[in-house]
This record gives C-alpha cells, structure tokens and sequence, in this order.
C-alpha cells in the first residue's frame, strides 16, 4: 500500500534544483575574497553509488554552506573526487571495466545522486585526482619534496597485503589487517619511495595546540599516532665487531639490570648478525615467520615471547658486562630503533622473555615497603623505587636517577638524550596501475634522474593489463617504462611504481580556488585569501591518515614558499557514522539504504532532515525507516500550515488592539526560536536540537492558527511565525522552503533574504530564572516562562548542560519543584 502523498515533492525539488543552477546560487568568483566563507567538504572515492550512511557528510555540509549564505557570507563550497588508489581500482576489476571508464561512470552516478539530494557545489570547480591536469601537480609536489630530500628510497621491510597485492603504508593496517580488504598484512623486503613526514613529527605534534576547533578526540589520536617520547640513544659495542647497536630508552635508570638486548627481526643489523652462527639457515626461516607474524599480535602484551640467540654481545658501558643479542618477536622497528636493551625486573615483556630462556634477572630499582628477591619475582617490579645494584647512583630515588644518569652518560659519551617519535616516514609506493606514476627516471650513467618539470605529467598508458599480480602492471608497458634519461640522454627505465592515493588528497583543497591553472598548481595570491579552509567536514576514520598527511604537505608548502600558512583547516567536524541493525552501513554487510527509493517515496527534503534530526551529528545513529516516515508527516504538517495562513491579512484581534497572550506568546516563541536555531548553528552544528526548536514553533503557530479561526486573535504575528519557521528549516530541507517561501508571497530564493533576528528583550520578557539544587547544593541556575508549565522546566532542568554535567549516569530518584523560586533534585 503507498503512502499518502503530502505534498508535490516530485514537482517542487526538480524546479528549485534547476532555478538554484540557473541563477548560478552556489558559484563564487575567487577574486572577491570579502566576507568569505570557504565550507569544504571531503571529496569521496568515486567506487560505488552512496548509500543513506554517506549521505551524512554532504547534507551536513550542504546545511552549513546555506546557513552561512543567508547569514550574509561570500561562500565557497567546491567538489571534487578522489579518483586514484585502490577503492576504484578494485571496484573496477569487480565490474570487468577498466579503472577509468568506472571512475567516470561512478562519478556521473554519484553527480547524480548529489543532485536529488539538493546538495549544491560550485562544480565549475569540480577536481578530478585522476586526470592529468590534477594530477601533473600531484608529481610536481613529489619532486619538490625531493628537491629538498624528503622524497627517498631505500629497502625496507613493509606492511604487504596479499589480496590487494600491493605494499600499505602503516596508517593503513588496521588491527594487522589491510583496511580495504580486511586481509592479514604480512611483511616484505622491497625498495620503495617515503615521504620524510619525520622531519615535521615536532611540528605535526606542537602545532596541534593551534587547532583550537578540532574535535578533542581527533586531537587525541594524532598525538598518540606521532607518540613523542622523551630517553637517552645509547650506542652498545657489538663485541668482537666494530659495529655498534643502538637503543633508545625512556629507563636509563634501569641500564645496570640490562641482562640481554633484543631487537626486532626486520632490524638491518639481523643478517649481520646472524651470519656464522649455529644453523644459520634454521635461524633465518624463524626469523623470517616471525616477520610475517601481524605487528599487532606481536605488540599484544599476551603473545607467546619467542626469540633467537644471534651468538652475539655486546658491552654494557655502565659496568662492562657483556649481554647475550636475541631477536625476539615481541621488539618492532616502528618503536624506537628497534632494538632495546632488556631489563627483566623492570619489564613484564622482559621478564617473561627471561624467565622462557633463563636469562639472569637483576634488580636495579628496589621496593623500600616490600625489598625484592630476584630470585622469588613472579613478575616485573615497574613501579617507581630506590636504586640499588647501579654503582654510584645507589640509594637515589627512581625518579632523580634518571637524569642523573642521562647527564652521567652524556659525560662520559655512553649517549645522548633524545627525542623519538613513534611516527615512521609515510610510505607513498604502490603496485598498482591506477595511481600517478611517481616522476622518476633511472638511468644506467646518472642513476636516480627526477623528470623535469617541463616533461609533467608522467602519463598513465593506456591498454594495460591492470589486474595486481604483485608486481606493478607499469613494468609490463613497454611504451611507459622505455625512455631516455633527461640529464645525458641514455637508454632509461621508468619508475613503475605509482603514488598511494593519500598523496592525492593532500592538496586537493588548493587546487579548488584556481582549478584551471595550467602553469602552476594554485595561484598564491588568492589560496592565502581564503584559506585556512574555514570549515572542513568529514569522517573521522580520516583522523590520522588524510588530515595527517594534509597538515604535513601544507607545512612543507608554507616551508617552500608556496602558501602563507602552515594549518590546512580551521574548523574541522567529525560526522559520526548511520548504522543500521547495530553497525556500519556497508555492501558486503547487505544493510545499505539507497536515497533513491527514499527520494522517489518521500523526497530529498524527507531524507535530509531525518538525516539532521537523526541524533547529535558527531555520533554514530541507528538508521530507523519509522523515523523517515515521522520526518515526513513534520513537513507535510508545516505544508499544510503554510496552506492555510498564506492568505491571510494580516490583522490585529478584532476586539481589541493589544496583543493576546497567546499571540505574545508565540511572539516570544518565535524569538526564542530564532535565538535558539542561530545557537545551535553557529555552536557545533547541534542540527537535532535546532530542528526540534522548529518543530515546537510549528505546534504552537497550530494552536493560535486554530484561535484565529475562531476571531479570538489576529494574524499577524501568526503569519510572522509561520515565515520565521519557513526560513529556519530552509538549510535543511530547501527545496520545500522555497516553495512555501514563494507561497507566502515572497519574491526571489529563499537563501538571499538574511537570517532573522531576535529580540532579546522579547525572549526574557516574561522570563524567571530559577536556581538548581542537586542533592542540596547549587549547580545551575535555568530561565523558563514565567508561565511555564512543570512538565517544561523540568525538561529545561534536565537539556542544561551544568545539570547533565552533575547527573551524568546517576538515576533521578526526586525532582521538587518549588513554584516560581526553586528546582531540587535528589540523584
């Protein structure tokens, strides 16, 4: 049976569509920078039609750039996809296409799909990452960091998956598997490309205190991912060679109870140290499976310590001793430097790794209340302590010792205090055909040769088996891979590697405000006019890979003289996700909701407030199909207002020139309304609660509609009401507020008339402010009506944040209310 059909939509949203194109309402011309308002989305991979769950992002987006609009701002609101990389790859070999013919299918169906749902762009900006115009700048940003020697290769062991055939960078194993494919990475010995993101680890840390309006959690993460910790390197003699190995620690203060060094098996010293000894050959293949063991299990404190016993030492500068070198699984080169000198009494790991190869246990930090038997340990002693069995430093507080030793150690040339980062440098090397070719030339005479400038882009060829098969598919491409060297001429090769996506969007936010420069990938003069981008929007799952990576490639700019900032994004939202049935919208799940059919039931309006009063924005929400229907009845129920005041004369009450009470009431619900909405827009994009604000201002216009009815009061601040209405929901459901807009009799679109404003004396006429008692002490104070009834100061009472902050999980078990004068509750 279909639903009951409340109002034309399938009229209404085409027309307002194509009026918005026609009177060009989103586009900007760059050059006039005044009042600006740079509200910027990220730009999707263009691997598959969106779902209702991507639908977040973009009507959210949408919302704000409107909002901002009306309230008078010059806004920017571009678009763009992130054509390269795996996500389109992969949903090209799964459709028989090639990648660029399914590129630009998904991005004309996702064009598509944009527009049914009235999210609006300036797409004469539109970049593509995938087409040569952008991405000959991609490669001109690599060879400006190799310039500067922070585009390198070397071989190293990276994270490998198996199923997509190509290497990750570490941002990209999640938990030890791939996060495209949820296949388990292992690792592999290979010469790749890196950026130099180390080389900016200080800054990417420090700077993080500018970012005053980011979300604290993702704050959060990218100072967990950098991992800034504060040690001694200290540099042990290998006896017998003249190599040293270093370690870097945190625990100088335990260096006297070092009985034996443990580094990782991708350590480059592991061959070394290895050749000659006993069962060479065994010892590799066990170092081997180790190194294809998930970093993860071998991080996780439970797992089963293993090691290998090179037949190596070194030396302990402290005291001499001469300490056993294992590799063991438990040490991985992404911390410190990947070997560490193990103190089995101070460290669970080492203790258990000790205990498996009796290996001694000496302690060095002694427990005053409880003194310690090395012998009788059941497990490692971590606390802080006094020192003991460490020479000269013998009775000092753990604490002290440590920088008393570090200063010892610095004296006699042991080692230096350091600063290590747990961020490695960014991976950028695939094995994939659809990516920018990296812009390197080999050369038998001149070796590595950047091409020049003059030669970019390096192009993608075409007629290429693209399939991954482990190997780059460019290095079967005769007519790509053949070339000269362009420093002597000679017979070359190219690079057959292409560049992670990442590095795609690093910058793509530059390019939007000069999209069709042909000799330069952005025009400075206007990029520092209008960025910082005022308000970027987003998933959090990019918290650490994209805005990471974007914050590093705009500090390098800035460094080179190219952008006059060194912070990306001002202002950056983090939508949570929609679930349906408990967890994340997603195919290989079949829980996916097409806006289409919703679209085609109950219009895009329908979809984009249910979408907004979903639950607060930056939380994860259960997708509820009795909710789309609730969203809307709500706007069939305005349509209908709106029906029946727009002809309406606006008078005053037939009996008496004075206002009612209840038209100074609605009056002061209007302002408060108004007030209320401007808050929540301009206060954290708390959608939900604006839209609920509305949602009371249509039900009170209701009820003074039916008094009109009646004679019993005029209508003008009935009709004032019903038009204040209109244009508050119009960011979120436009196309339906430009309809009704026009049926009030309002010329021209909606979102060129300004915002209302309130009257504050209106809102806190007839006001009280009642002081909040919790369990018998003041907490917060709240205004209500003067009229108001119980049922709503107690509501008030209990949305007051001061009062959420008291109560948090504790029961309500009184609520008193003293008319007028007081609010106590009992928790």
């Amino acid at each position: 049976m279909g639903i009951e059909k409340l109002y034309p939509f399938d009229k209404i949203e085409p027309k307002w569509q194509e009026f918005w194109r026609q009177r060009r309402l989103f586009n900007v011309d760059t050059k006039d920078y005044r009042n600006k308002y740079y509200c910027l989305m990220m730009f999707p991979y263009p691997s598959a039609a969106l779902h209702v769950g991507h639908g977040r992002n973009y009507i959210i987006g949408d919302a704000v750039a409107r909002y901002k609009m009306m309230r008078g701002f010059n806004v920017l609101t571009p678009m763009g996809f992130d054509a390269f990389g795996l996500p389109a790859e992969n949903a090209a070999i799964k459709g028989g296409l090639d990648p660029e013919t399914s590129t630009l299918n998904n991005i004309r169906t996702m064009k598509s799909q944009f527009n049914r749902w009235g999210v609006e762009y300036d797409w004469e900006r539109e970049v593509i990452s995938c087409m040569p115009d952008y991405y000959k700048w991609t490669q001109w940003i690599f060879l400006k960091l190799y310039e500067k020697n922070l585009a390198y290769r070397k071989k190293a062991f990276v994270n490998w998956c198996p199923s997509c055939k190509t290497v990750l960078a570490n941002e990209q194993v999640i938990d030890g598997l791939c996060e495209r494919c949820s296949s388990e990475v292992t690792q592999k010995d290979l010469e790749q490309w890196f950026f130099k993101i180390t080389h900016y680890a200080e800054r990417l840390l420090s700077d993080i205190e500018k970012l005053t309006n980011w979300p604290e959690r993702v704050k959060i993460m990218q100072r967990n991912w950098i991992g800034q910790s504060h040690g001694v390197e200290i540099d042990f003699k290998i006896d017998g060679m003249n190599e040293m190995l270093r370690c870097f620690t945190t625990r100088v203060d335990t260096i006297y109870g070092a009985t034996f060094m443990a580094v990782a098996p991708e350590h480059p010293l592991v061959p070394m140290l290895i050749k000659g000894a006993k069962d060479e050959e065994a010892a590799m293949r066990k170092i081997q499976k180790m190194r294809d063991e998930s970093k993860i299990a071998r991080s996780d404190a439970k797992v089963e310590k293993e090691g290998i016993f090179t037949g190596r030492y070194v030396i302990n500068p402290v005291n001499g001793n001469r300490i056993p070198i294992y590799v063991a699984n438990y040490i991985l080169m992404e911390y410190g430097t990947g070997a560490i000198m193990a103190v089995p009494a101070h460290d669970q790991r080492d203790f258990e790794f000790a205990k498996k190869y009796n290996l001694p246990i000496v302690v060095v930090i002694d427990d005053p209340a409880n003194p310690l038997n090395a012998a009788t340990m059941k497990e490692a002693y971590v606390s802080e302590g006094v020192m003991v069995n460490s020479g000269q430093f013998n009775g000092l507080l753990s604490t002290e010792a440590i920088d008393k030793i570090a200063d010892y150690f610095e004296e006699k040339k042991y080692g230096v205090r350091a600063t290590q980062y747990k961020l490695r440098d960014w991976l950028i090397s695939r094995q994939r055909f659809w990516g920018a070719p990296i812009p390197i030339v080999y050369c038998p005479a001149c070796g590595i040769v950047p091409v020049p400038e003059k030669d970019l882009p390096v192009l993608l060829p075409r007629n290429v088996e693209f399939k991954p098969t482990g190997e780059s598919p460019l290095k079967f491409s005769k007519e790509f891979v053949n070339t000269k060297c362009p420093r002597c001429g000679a017979n070359s090769k190219r690079e057959t590697d292409t560049m992670d996506t990442f590095v795609d969007s690093s910058w793509y936010y530059l390019r939007y405000i000069t999209p069709k420069l042909a000799d330069k990938p952005f025009e400075r003069t206007l990029v520092d006019k209008w960025l910082p981008v005022d308000q970027y929007i987003g998933g959090v799952e990019h918290a650490i890979l994209h805005l990471l990576y974007s914050r590093f490639i705009t500090k390098f700019l800035n460094d080179i003289g190219w952008v006059g900032f060194d912070e990306p994004f001002r202002n950056l939202f983090t939508q949570g996700m929609i679930t349906k049935n408990g967890i994340k919208m997603s195919k290989s799940k079949s829980n996916t909701i097409s806006p289409d059919d919703l679209i085609d039931k109950y219009g895009a309006d329908t979809v984009r407030l249910y979408t907004l009063f979903i639950g607060p924005p930056e939380k994860d929400a259960e997708w509820s199909d009795r909710g789309v229907e609730g969203a809307y009845r709500f706007l069939g129920r305005v349509w209908r207002l709106v029906d029946k005041v727009k002809d309406l004369n606006c008078r005053a009450p037939s009996s008496s020139p004075q206002l009612t009470k209840d038209e100074l009431a609605l009056r002061r619900k209007t302002h408060q309304s108004i007030k209320k909405v401007t808050e929540d827009l301009d206060g954290g994009f708390h959608f939900n609660t604006a839209i609920s604000a509305v949602m009371e201002l249509v039900n009170q216009s209701y009820e003074v509609a039916a008094l009109a009815d009646e004679g019993r009061c005029g209508t003008a601040i009935l009709k004032k009401a019903v038009e204040s209405a209109v244009v508050l929901l119009a960011p979120f459901v436009p196309h339906i507020a430009e309809e009704m807009w026009q049926l009030l009799g309002n010329n021209g679109s909606i979102f060129t008339t300004s915002w209302p404003s309130y009257d504050s004396c209106i809102i806190v006429a007839d006001m009280i402010t009642i002081p909040v008692q919790i369990n018998g002490k003041l907490r917060a104070k709240v205004e209500v009506p003067f009229d108001a009834s119980e049922e709503d100061i107690k509501k008030t009472v209990l949305n007051d944040v001061d009062v959420q902050r008291w109560i948090k999980d504790s029961s309500v078990k009184k609520f008193i209310i003293v008319p007028k004068k007081l609010v106590n509750i009992v928790i």
